[in-house]
């Protein structure tokens, strides 16, 4: 993203859903090389004015707040137009409240993305649209044929089994969650082609780290923490032999402001997002990483699957690391970190379910 005049220098980005986990480490961040940033955020996530008052505490005047919901296209608009780039983070998040309310994930995941590329398509000033999807958006990936290999998950194709799922892999919306930001992400690659708007999504694994409010249904890496940390037992869906690719946060807020810095000439991509073969994990190798951790004998129950649920997905994260992006922190230390990070903080070990921020 270049800078264009001294007045765009001095407008703020703005990070939609900025007080919660990774939109407020991406703050911090975008704060701490000196940027001006515009919070947008409804606050509806419990918790997350913690994230906000840490801010605030740390940067002062340089963030500005604005309360204001992205269903609301009215308030939307003039705090996009006086923006300079946009992350949007804003989201219902999880899969089982969808398939509860899916009239609300629509509302908040799709109608609010929207909301979100009109103010930047009519503030008549290209403004950039980084989006943050999900790798939901690639379906259960039923048609995968898995191994089990020492304990876990793992495909039979070599290619995959190598360096992940890339993104010329078929999109395949399972779940209201799933159609909802599926949808969105697709409005989003094709506003640079129909409006010529700079927009880049990034389809996140799991991501972990600092500042996380951890539940069952989302952020479930802090969950099996803070259930640790309170002797409260953990429930798997599933057999625990599942395979995810986690990334610490640090790593994730690099990415996003990887792409922004190259919005113009990669407008209009997707790019899968996680910690890539070298830090896939099984539920299980995590929950005995977390019992070393903590000296805890963390006690298991399982549940059945849950629908939707992929068997295996990690991302290859070749794509995004064309754009001079790695990830750097090893699952074993970004876990440890996490861990200290809730131990000094003692955050609620039992918020409210999962909702939606912003």
């Amino acid at each position: 993203m270049r800078p264009e005049s001294p007045d765009f220098r001095e407008m703020p980005i703005a990070i939609i859903g900025g007080s919660g986990f990774i939109g407020s480490n991406l703050a911090d961040s975008l704060l701490s090389d000196g940027e001006l940033v515009l919070v947008i955020d409804n606050l509806s996530r419990p918790g997350v004015e913690q994230n906000l008052e840490w801010l605030t505490q740390k940067h002062g005047s340089r963030l500005t707040i604005e309360i204001a919901d992205i269903r609301d296209a009215e308030a939307l608009a003039p705090l996009v137009a006086r923006s300079k780039a946009v992350f949007h983070f804003a989201a219902q998040t999880a899969v089982t409240t969808s398939l509860v309310r899916p009239d609300e994930d629509f509302d908040v995941n799709l109608r609010g993305t929207f909301n979100v590329l009109e103010a930047a398509r009519r503030s008549g000033k290209r403004t950039p649209v980084v989006f943050a999807s999900t790798n939901k958006v690639y379906g259960r990936l039923a048609d995968l044929a898995m191994r089990e290999e020492d304990g876990r998950y793992a495909p039979r194709d070599a290619a995959i089994h190598a360096h992940g799922i890339d993104e010329t892999r078929g999109l395949d919306f399972c779940t209201p969650y799933g159609c909802s930001k599926g949808a969105a992400d697709q409005y989003v690659l094709d506003y640079a082609k129909s409006y010529d708007l700079p927009t880049a999504v990034l389809r996140m694994s799991c991501i972990y780290g600092p500042r996380q409010f951890g539940t069952e249904d989302q952020g479930w890496v802090a969950h099996f923490l803070l259930s640790a940390f309170s002797d409260r037992p953990i429930t798997i869906y599933g057999d625990g032999k599942q395979v995810r690719d986690i990334l610490h946060v640090a790593d994730a807020v690099a990415a996003y402001r990887a792409v922004l810095d190259r919005i113009e000439e990669i407008s209009g991509q997707a790019f899968n997002l996680g910690g890539g073969p070298q830090n896939a994990v099984s539920l299980r190798m995590l929950l005995k990483e977390i019992r070393d951790i903590t000296k805890r004998d963390v006690s298991i129950r399982y549940d059945r699957e849950r629908t939707g649920d992929q068997p295996f997905f990690v991302a290859d994260t070749r794509a995004i690391e064309a754009l001079g992006w790695k990830a750097h922190v090893p699952w074993q230390n970004g876990i440890r970190d996490l861990a200290d990070w809730l131990q000094r903080h003692r955050l609620d070990p039992h918020p409210e379910p999962a909702r939606y921020v912003a």
